[in-house]
């Protein structure tokens, strides 16, 4: 455990700056809206093989070059669109995953057209409540879980890419799914909170699971 006085944190982010905001800001706060679900799923996807810090450096270069994330608009990229995101020096510039953001667009869209929401059906895998994990050790903390496996299996039924189940668990940490800050961290019971007062996203019924 990391930090001093009322400020102790994990130890993942370090002293870098923009990892510590993101560990504090960001990391475990329940997220519930389709959009920015989407984006952190795409992201996630690019860090297969990186760091995440690697990543949040990129940033806003990411949303730069993939329109803010809008699912509408990547889902209708061409090859030349691909082409051009493979000469932009600021994003990570894989074709596989450049592909596979526009593929999860369309599943995204398809999703949404039919009623589904993405919200609603990620989180009622844990019935629209975080799972609290009460962790000491990073060494604790696994990689992936069956939960994780479910997801990522219905994922790519749905037509979604780079969604493995290492990468979902990691994706659930980041959206609050599961809260796995350490128990000595004091974002542990702030986001214990967060899950317990943020909207739940509206039910979408059995039906609408493969």
């Amino acid at each position: 455990m990391t930090g001093s006085g009322a400020l102790t944190r994990c130890p993942w982010p370090g002293t870098d700056p923009l990892y510590i905001a993101y560990h504090d800001e960001e990391w475990g706060v329940p997220e519930r809206d389709d959009r920015a679900l989407y984006e952190k799923l795409v992201l996630d996807g690019f860090q297969a093989g990186l760091s995440w810090i690697t990543i949040l450096r990129k940033r806003e270069a990411f949303q730069r070059a993939f329109d803010s994330f809008a699912p509408e608009t990547i889902a209708l990229y061409s090859k030349k669109k691909v082409e051009a995101l493979m000469q932009d020096e600021g994003i990570v510039r894989n074709r596989m995953k450049i592909e596979g953001a526009i593929q999860s667009a369309r599943a995204w869209l398809q999703m949404m057209e039919a009623g589904a929401g993405f919200a609603p059906f990620l989180w009622d895998f844990v019935d629209g409540k975080p799972l609290v994990n009460r962790y000491k050790l990073m060494a604790e903390i696994p990689t992936e879980t069956e939960m994780s496996r479910t997801i990522s299996k219905e994922l790519k039924a749905r037509g979604f890419k780079f969604c493995g189940p290492t990468i979902i668990y990691a994706f659930m940490q980041a959206i609050g799914m599961v809260n796995d800050h350490l128990l000595g961290c004091r974002r542990h019971a702030a986001c214990v909170r967060l899950g317990r007062t943020s909207p739940q996203p509206r039910p979408r019924g059995s039906m609408l699971r493969g």
